[in-house]
């Protein structure tokens, strides 16, 4: 459990929570609703955690998202859900390596000349890291979540021991500030919540090494839910102690509040505190993905959808064919910068596999309730209803704000059609006793 937990820790930590308190303040305007938009944020994560849980529990196979949805509708849900996983996570990675190149240059500028090959050079030492085995991977991600952990604690205490000059006046509402109880107030808020719901993304990551786990069904719910508390925790300490340090206002007119908290709490050393903070979180996005991203298609390479070798695993219990493919597809995307289009891309279609994910709990409960579930969704049905109706809304929402996006995925949707034809042909050459799938 603990490296789950770890694991899932790690994952939702991103780079966000680092700018995002500006955004959520400016569109709340008041302490009482910065918090509560964070609270409810967390509670929206809590809910999915749960309701995944319970299908984490009763499929503990290695495969993420694509597991369930095989499970609730069928080969060709499966396939597609797949892909959509896979490329989401070689075209983060590719992101994820640019982007720590580009915060390492900021100390060492004459990194940024060898932009692509510094990134491609990241991605190398984490193959290589990966590739020793599960227990190095294990290591990895326990000692760069804990250094995350320790540095942000680390800012938070100073924010509620350093001694503040309160602001001259009271500290009033930004103008615009959203009033609750209003249409337009609750209109005004959504970009908060959507921004926040993205600072949670992550709490399923322990789905990924699902067959990695010992008693998996019983230490999957509790990693799962754990990593989804304790970041929950963390970002409200956060924003309660950036409310300390930093008047309202000044909170959501800055696009860093947390590196001003910092500046304001530690003078000397809080530049060279926050590069190091967002090196370490980019790094962490990285490795969780160089993690989920090879058993997406081990996963599939083992049940036939892509080449057997894909589903070739290391002494050291890696999926080291896998791993390799996703590396170096990532770091063809760094070298064309093809990973920009597809982030935006992704943005759209991950929202897709959320969708499948809480469908597949309503699915799967109606059409199969004998089967064994050692875990079940608290609060169901309300609480899976609610993460539902809140992803789909998120995409309409989305595609409404980036209908480019919204049409290339539906290109690639359509792609898929026929790329599942083909599979499914190559399948059953290759494994005859395959039946054609009815769905």
């Amino acid at each position: 459990m603990g490296f789950g937990l770890a694991f899932g820790f790690g994952t939702m930590i991103g780079v966000g929570i680092l700018r995002l308190p500006g955004v959520v303040a400016a569109a709340a305007g008041t302490p009482a609703l910065i918090i509560l938009c964070w609270s409810l944020g967390g509670l929206y994560a809590l809910m999915g955690a749960v309701s995944v849980s319970e299908l984490a529990a009763m499929y503990p196979e290695a495969g993420g998202f694509r597991v369930y949805a095989r499970r609730a509708f069928g080969d060709r849900a499966g396939f597609v859900v797949g892909w959509i996983d896979w490329l989401a996570s070689v075209a983060t990675l590719a992101y994820a390596a640019v982007t720590a190149v580009d915060f390492a240059g900021t100390l060492w500028p004459a990194v940024t000349r060898y932009e692509s090959l510094a990134a491609i050079a990241i991605l190398a030492v984490f193959t290589a890291m990966h590739s020793a085995g599960l227990r190095m991977g294990s290591t990895i991600t326990s000692v760069v979540s804990v250094a995350i952990g320790i540095s942000l604690l680390f800012l938070v205490v100073g924010c509620f021991i350093v001694p503040v000059t309160p602001p001259v006046g009271p500290d009033r509402a930004v103008a615009g500030a959203a009033h609750l109880f209003s249409a337009a107030g609750l209109l005004a808020l959504v970009p908060a919540i959507r921004a926040i719901l993205t600072a949670y993304d992550g709490w399923y990551a322990p789905i990924y090494t699902a067959e990695e786990s010992v008693d998996a069904a019983r230490t999957l719910p509790r990693a799962i839910i754990g990593a989804t508390v304790l970041v929950v925790l963390l970002y409200l300490t956060i924003n309660v102690a950036l409310l300390r340090v930093l008047p309202v206002r000044e909170l959501a007119a800055s696009k860093l509040p947390v590196a001003a908290a910092a500046q304001a709490v530690l003078p000397r050393g809080s530049d060279v505190l926050m590069i190091a903070l967002s090196i370490l979180i980019t790094l962490s996005l990285i490795n969780s993905n160089a993690i989920t991203g090879p058993r997406v298609l081990f996963s599939m390479g083992r049940e036939g959808w892509v080449s057997p070798r894909a589903a070739a695993v290391s002494a050291g219990g890696t999926p080291y064919v896998a791993l390799a493919a996703t590396m170096l597809t990532s770091s063809l995307m760094i070298l064309t910068g093809s990973f920009n289009q597809l982030i935006a891309l992704f943005a759209v279609l991950i929202l897709l596999y959320y969708a499948a994910a809480f469908l597949a709990v309503f699915t799967l409960r109606r059409r199969s309730p004998e089967l064994p579930r050692p875990f079940r969704a608290i609060g169901y049905p309300i609480s899976t209803a609610v993460v539902l109706a809140g992803t789909l809304c998120f995409l309409a929402a989305a595609i409404i704000q980036d209908w480019r996006s919204g049409v290339t995925a539906l290109l690639f949707l359509s792609a898929c059609v026929p790329a599942y034809a083909f599979a499914s042909r190559s399948r059953r050459a290759r494994l005859p006793e395959l039946t054609p799938d009815p769905s």
